[in-house]
């Protein structure tokens, strides 16, 4: 699940009760799957590294913070982690507050073994294909920032549809000047296309716009 030098995706057990951490915990490593556990959010936010793969398995109802607080509190924090809620009572409002906050699911206790799992893989792909997708969007970021304020002047009107010879005439030079800036703009963001450029363009987003920490961050309250 993750590639030669990649951190190894975690499942952090959130649940103030032990039977259920421990529960947890040995289903995950029979699956060939890490899990920590922690008794409450406080303990977990006190342990917790921002950037490392993962996620959650969260008790709805723990005392002081509960899961909801602490999804509420990371997704503030700009950490983005697929969440499973577990609850030992139905509470379809909570439910519904939860998934729309961005849960994959909300189980009642007691829970089949074969679905968390199930969902615990699930959770662990669509986190690898976000964390992928971030990267790729900080790295397009990186190649716009090399580019030249001619050259984004350039871009901007290519992005908008504009000819070379409208460039041309906009900007007041030729219109091989134009192709040499385009060229330029091709080779600095990696794309051969126009539609390629759109893309890199309009998908990209400054490096460290996400990820915030909680680890080693204090907790609230």
């Amino acid at each position: 699940m993750t590639g030669p030098g990649a951190p190894e995706p975690v499942v952090h057990v959130i649940d103030d009760d032990d039977s259920i951490r421990e529960l947890l915990t040995w289903l995950m490593k029979r699956n060939a799957i890490r899990a920590e556990a922690y008794p409450n959010a406080k303990s977990f936010l006190k342990a917790y590294r921002p950037g490392t793969p993962g996620c959650l398995i969260l008790d709805l109802y723990m005392p002081g913070m509960s899961g909801l607080d602490l999804q509420q509190y990371l997704k503030e924090a700009g950490i983005e982690m697929p969440v499973i809620f577990l609850s030992g009572r139905a509470d379809v409002p909570k439910a519904v507050a939860a998934v729309k906050s961005g849960a994959i699911d909300f189980i009642e206790k007691p829970f089949d073994y074969r679905r968390i799992v199930e969902l615990v893989r699930e959770c662990l792909r669509r986190d690898a294909e976000a964390r992928a997708g971030r990267e790729a969007a900080r790295g397009r970021a990186e190649r716009l920032a090399t580019l030249t304020q001619r050259e984004r002047e350039v871009l901007d009107r290519v992005i908008a549809g504009k000819v070379n010879r409208l460039i041309a005439e906009e900007m007041q030079i030729s219109i091989k000047t134009v192709e040499a800036h385009r060229a330029r703009i091709m080779e600095k963001l990696a794309v051969d296309s126009v539609a390629e450029l759109v893309q890199a363009t309009l998908g990209a987003r400054p490096p460290g716009s996400a990820g915030g920490g909680a680890g080693g961050a204090s907790s609230p309250g």
